[in-house]
């Protein structure tokens, strides 16, 4: 029954757990033997809090159910604050600082009934695409423990895969939850730029912001599309405290039917492996196969070499020309003329730890970083996997607003082609 659990998706086991056919304690319970079944060997979760989950289960128990998730367990990204666990953020002089107060998206999951196992591994400050730091070490992905789990949200995105947490929340400013998604066969979302408050996301510089931080934005992974979903739809709307954040309504998730789909596979800066193009090409037909209008075309190009220039100008501060291209860049991709660009996340699968910046090579992240630049949403769902048994994803980036189209996308591609191409985890 516990490794019954550990594969349930949540929205599953909330309904289990209304149902009483099963105890928020059992449930918690069998996820905490995971982790420490699993946490030894791929080093995800950084912060466990046991016994404050325990006692949460016991209380949910208790009660009536008080919301779509009660009783459900979830894990967070180590950037985003969680009162009284420890909150490194994998840098030494953050080694004692204990937030006194949950992030906006975390106090709106316990809101809604889920409980809080811990805090996961990410590179120092939360930023990077190898998630390794000096105060907890290295992350390995659960399918192939010598690869990378990827980054930044690497350690979140390990654990769910691995079982341990069946959802979560990461952060992603050019890739950090889409990338590790895609290493580790998750579906996920980066939301549409300011649909999600930040509050209570850390950086270098403290306090994320919608003016001072436009490209990061919190996201939420699971095993399940549907999973992905709910979690959005109950961590977004404002907060009164992140000025950024937009009432935009969350629309139902419709279906395929009548999308006008842009497909490509290259973006010519970095070739994709076969697989990943089959993977690509199976999710396009998935979509044309709903009734989908599906063209190969390719985005407006310049992106992701846009995006490296903004990287460089974070000491100085981005300069209004530098802006002013930035703005240019959004409003080219607007006149791009579909509903959904379907594309790979990566190039390629998970790669070997060590090997995420090869010499020579631009950042490999060109797939992901443009849609930071629009603030699009953009998700992921498995649509294939290599010859090594190594989950890869497809990128579904929508127009601003429509996370539910991305969404409805990866519904249709989850159910017609993730079942068919499991793969074996090792950890």
């Amino acid at each position: 029954m516990s490794g019954e659990l550990t594969a349930t998706p949540a929205v599953t086991l909330a309904g289990l757990i209304a149902g009483r056919e099963v105890s928020a304690v059992e449930v918690v319970e069998a996820h905490l033997r995971r982790i420490a079944a699993v946490n030894g060997t791929i080093n995800a979760v950084v912060a466990l809090d046991e016994d404050g989950a325990l006692a949460a289960a016991r209380a949910a128990d208790a009660r009536a159910p008080s919301g779509p998730l009660h009783g459900v367990p979830f894990t967070v990204k180590d950037n985003i604050c969680a009162a009284g666990l420890p909150m490194a953020i994998g840098v030494p002089e953050r080694a004692g600082v204990v937030p006194d107060e949950d992030a906006t998206v975390v106090a709106r999951l316990k809101e809604a009934g889920a409980i809080l196992l811990g805090k996961t591994n990410c590179p120092p400050y939360g930023g990077g695409i190898e998630t390794a730091n000096e105060v907890y070490g290295r992350t390995s992905n659960p399918y192939d423990v010598t690869r990378t789990p990827g980054g930044s949200s690497g350690g979140e995105a390990a654990i769910i895969a691995a079982g341990g947490s069946p959802c979560g929340l990461g952060t992603d400013s050019g890739a950090s939850v889409r990338l590790p998604a895609h290493f580790c066969g998750l579906a996920s979302i980066k939301p549409t730029a300011q649909r999600v408050p930040v509050t209570g996301v850390i950086d270098d510089e403290g306090q994320i912001g919608a003016l001072g931080d436009a490209r990061t934005q919190v996201g939420a992974l699971a095993r399940s599309v549907a999973d992905v979903a709910l979690l959005l739809r109950l961590i977004a709307g404002p907060d009164g405290r992140d000025g950024g954040v937009a009432p935009v309504p969350l629309a139902e998730l419709g279906d395929a039917d009548g999308l006008r789909v842009a497909v490509h596979t290259d973006n010519g800066l970095h070739e994709p492996t076969h697989e990943t193009v089959e993977a690509v090409e199976r999710a396009a037909a998935s979509l044309r196969d709903a009734g989908a209008v599906v063209e190969d075309a390719e985005p407006p190009r310049g992106g992701h070499e846009l995006t490296i220039e903004v990287w460089r100008s974070y000491d100085d501060g981005p300069s209004y020309r530098l802006l002013r291209r930035w703005d240019a860049f959004r409003s080219e991709m607007l006149a791009f003329p579909y509903d959904l660009i379907v594309s790979p996340v990566f190039p390629e699968p998970a790669r070997k730890h060590g090997d995420m910046n090869r010499p020579g090579e631009i950042d490999p992240t060109s797939y992901t970083t443009p849609h930071s630049l629009t603030g699009w949403p953009a998700a992921t769902v498995r649509a294939g996997g290599s010859p090594a048994g190594l989950p890869i994803c497809v990128q579904l980036v929508a127009r601003p607003w429509r996370d539910d189209v991305a969404l409805a996308a990866a519904l249709q591609i989850e159910r017609e082609l993730s079942p068919a191409a499991p793969a074996e985890r090792t950890a």
